[in-house]
């Protein structure tokens, strides 16, 4: 209940063109403890009420220029003002004016001439019911908010185990097949060494022995010539250099993997940014190559010298990765778009560039695409859970609202996005060291 320190902190309007009325009322109000304010007619009262902010105002109904009806009119068209508690004061006695003040907003009505015991009464009354309806309203607002930060929280803690488990479970996949891997590679790459030099032994006895009997037997002649003998041994240390290139771009591979999804969750390293980075565009190497229908994407890359940053190795690359792959997306659906030839004809490039503020001690990467870019009202909902523009069954909203959370929450960072429709994207991340 309203107390009685609240309720003499009241600021009650008298609004009446007789000055009688206004003593009498201001009187009785000072006598209770409230502070009255006084206006004598509709206009001044509306300009007071702007600064003054009444708890509750009694208005006259019949006065010059603007009457007490058309005054109630502009206070409750007003967001300021409307929902300041208005009692009538009149000597109408019609039920059809006292109803037509309650249907513009009045709470109550007064009849002249009145007595001091029904004014005060009726005034407690109303202000008690206004504080009232204003405490409930500010405990409602207090418990939506309450609502609406739990429900955010319940958000991030999902997004949280979303990511969690993904990260645990690309992990373990990485590391069953790095071990299904290395082994192979390792013994192929340990031959490669030997089988070179038995080639490279065997290719030297057969020139010695055709410097030494350059007259072979016919048979010997004729298998040299159906098996072109030159061309076999000009082409075989060939082919043995290009498997232990194919050997060196599975060991690539497989460190690009083991970079990329490295076991960090539960505490940061120190970190080189320009290794995640490259181990990303190494398992997207494959999505960047010429598709048929869309041409090769081209990756520029600019990079300034970085020092190591101690954080979520795993995680950041997690993010490289879905920015990344949503340009590359943009490109297939700029290419799928025929309406937009234009475009397509241009060079697809994805350019990444990385610079360090040493005076801030932060360091900056800036992913760039030239394609489709984004409308402004897709652009503010980016980083939303559950927020996609791609169709059902190949996007699930979650990457880029991962994404904020882990450059926002677990590393302290900066991530916003610069689009302009038909023109491009740009993703800034921004990192302390």
């Amino acid at each position: 209940m309203m107390t009685e320190s609240v309720l003499q902190t009241m600021h009650i309007l008298l609004v009446d063109d007789n000055p009688n009325n206004l003593k009498v009322l201001s009187e009785a109000i000072q006598g209770c403890g409230w502070k009255a304010l006084m206006a004598t007619d509709g206009e001044s009262a509306i300009e007071q009420i702007e600064y003054a902010h009444p708890d509750l105002i009694l208005l006259d109904v019949m006065m010059p220029g603007l009457d007490g009806f058309e005054t109630c009119r502009r206070l409750k068209a007003n967001a300021i003002t409307q929902n300041i508690p208005i009692i009538f004061m009149t000597a109408l006695s019609d039920a059809t004016e006292k109803v037509k003040g309650l249907e513009i907003g009045a709470v109550d009505y007064i009849t002249k001439p009145f007595q001091q015991e029904e004014v005060i009464a009726r005034l407690k009354l109303h202000l008690k019911i206004s504080h009232l309806t204003r405490t409930l309203e500010q405990r409602v607002q207090e418990r939506t908010a309450e609502l609406s930060q739990s429900l955010q929280k319940l958000q991030q803690t999902q997004l949280q185990l979303i990511q969690s488990e993904k990260m645990s479970t690309l992990g373990q996949l990485v590391a069953g097949i790095g071990h299904e891997i290395n082994n192979p590679i390792g013994f192929i790459s340990g031959n490669c060494s030997h089988i070179q030099e038995y080639v490279n032994d065997l290719l030297r006895l057969i020139n010695l022995q055709q410097q030494k009997l350059p007259d072979p037997d016919p048979e010997i002649a004729e298998l040299v010539e159906e098996i072109d003998l030159d061309y076999l041994a000009e082409d075989l240390p060939k082919l043995l250099l290009s498997m232990q290139q194919g050997i060196g771009r599975l060991k690539d591979i497989s460190l690009s993997l083991r970079t990329f999804a490295r076991s960090d969750i539960s505490s940061k390293v120190e970190f080189q940014i320009h290794e995640g980075i490259n181990s990303t565009l190494m398992l997207l190497k494959h999505r960047l190559k010429d598709q048929g229908d869309r041409p090769k994407i081209e990756v520029i890359t600019q990079y300034s010298e970085l020092p190591p940053i101690t954080c979520y190795p795993g995680q950041l690359n997690q993010v490289f990765m879905n920015i990344i792959a949503n340009a590359i997306d943009a490109f297939d659906d700029l290419h799928q778009n025929s309406l937009d030839q234009e475009k397509g004809d241009c060079q697809n490039t994805i350019t990444i560039t990385t610079s360090c503020d040493r005076q801030q001690q932060t360091v900056s990467i800036c992913i760039e695409d030239n394609a489709l870019g984004m409308p402004p009202e897709v652009q503010t909902k980016i980083f939303e859970p559950s927020f996609t523009t791609k169709p059902v069954g190949k996007g699930t909203g979650l990457g880029l609202a991962i994404s904020y959370q882990i450059i926002v929450d677990k590393h302290n960072g900066l991530i916003n996005c610069l689009s302009t429709s038909s023109q491009g994207t740009k993703f800034i991340i921004t990192l302390p060291i």
